[in-house]
């Protein structure tokens, strides 16, 4: 009549799972302050587990320069994406791309040029001309592209950034932070994989004019694929960048240095130090099962819970086999149904000091039914001696 004394027995897992994941702990190396760079504002994560690893003033309000075509690019990969745009469409260029100020791509008046050209001399030779005329081409003008670009960054969580133009000449009322061109960057990189590429061309020739990366980490650093350089004179010299060594990547934001050398220099400089202090790691697979706890009322008798997505951490190198993980209920006991993916529970992960360093849903990895009439009467009476 009752399930079997083997089966309740397994129950002794149903609340908590600590799990050590490798070898016995041991105390943490001792990681040194960042560097000293020569910047107004910068800040080091990991792509994939958005730790940071290094911040002075990032959140302090900047002039973005040239760094505003990210955002501008990110506007324009979606128009790509959702097919309101395509890389073989034609731009007419207009007077008033024609006329932009600063860094140009040398495009003419009147003429038309293909939408894919124009990403490349406003990504690679970071043309205002360019510019504007992809601006002009998604937002009708230049001013409702800046309204798009301010509403996707809204949409990322940029929350201290306004844009008033799509090339980054200064305005009292364009700025941004380095932590938002690092939520930008982070963003490019997760949702435009087919067109991140174009940000490690290091030159491209169009019209008989070869025209150059500005982005000189690309030649020194053989494990840099990106971003994007900025400069005026009162933004200083400016530098997003990512780099990806193994199966580690980070993304690094400099803003305001005082040269071309030096926001180089500085950026190289917070990468190394996050690679040699570092490292990240997977500890658990989205939809890996966890945890296989009792739940009564159902015909399986027990359920298979994981997590929706990877965790992946960021910690000091080689301490990764200090970390510990623990699957707790929060609901208990479970009653069928359940719903695949509804949170029933939470996986926390700990460091070597017992610190919280990440935390996810629990989920049902399958929708658990109920069971029979009489299979659900059995654990009624099961339930009173629970």
């Amino acid at each position: 009549m009752f399930r079997s004394s083997t089966a309740l027995l397994a129950l002794s897992s149903l609340l908590a799972l600590s799990t050590l994941l490798a070898g016995p702990a041991r105390a943490a190396a001792p990681i040194p302050k960042p560097p000293d760079v020569a910047a107004r504002a910068y800040i080091l994560s990991d792509h994939f587990s958005g730790r940071i690893l290094a911040q002075d003033h990032a959140d302090d309000r900047m002039e973005p320069a040239s760094l505003t075509k990210l955002m501008a690019s990110y506007v324009i990969f979606t128009a790509l994406k959702e097919g309101r745009l395509k890389l073989t469409d034609l731009v007419t260029i207009s007077e008033h791309a024609w006329r932009a100020e600063g860094s140009r791509t040398f495009v003419q008046v009147g003429t038309q040029i293909p939408v894919d050209i124009l990403l490349k001399g406003m990504i690679v030779q970071s043309g205002n001309d360019a510019t504007i005329a992809l601006a002009e081409r998604v937002g009708g003008t230049e001013p409702a592209f800046a309204q798009m670009m301010n509403a996707y960054a809204k949409r990322l969580g940029m929350r201290g950034s306004n844009f008033e133009d799509s090339n980054g000449l200064p305005s009292p009322n364009h700025y941004t932070t380095a932590r938002d061109m690092m939520t930008l960057a982070n963003a490019l990189i997760r949702d435009f994989p087919e067109y991140y590429p174009l940000f490690s061309l290091h030159e491209f020739l169009w019209n008989n004019i070869k025209q150059q990366n500005r982005n000189g980490l690309l030649g020194r650093d053989p494990t840099v694929d990106g971003l994007k350089t900025g400069h005026t004179d009162s933004a200083g010299f400016c530098l997003v960048t990512s780099a990806k060594r193994d199966n580690m990547r980070l993304v690094s934001v400099v803003m305001g240095a005082p040269s071309v050398k030096a926001r180089e220099d500085a950026s190289s400089a917070l990468l190394n130090y996050g690679y040699t202090f570092y490292e990240t790691t997977k500890l658990k697979q989205a939809r890996e099962a966890v945890l296989k706890p009792r739940v009564y009322k159902s015909a399986t008798e027990f359920a298979a819970l994981g997590i929706p997505n990877d965790i992946i951490v960021t910690v000091g190198r080689g301490q990764a086999a200090s970390l510990t993980t623990t699957a707790k209920l929060t609901q208990e006991p479970l009653i069928a149904p359940l719903l695949a993916g509804k949170p029933v529970g939470e996986l926390i992960v700990t460091d070597g000091t017992g610190e919280v360093i990440a935390r996810a849903p629990l989920v049902p990895l399958a929708t658990v039914a109920e069971g029979g009439l009489w299979t659900r009467m059995v654990d009624d009476v099961s339930l009173w001696f629970h």
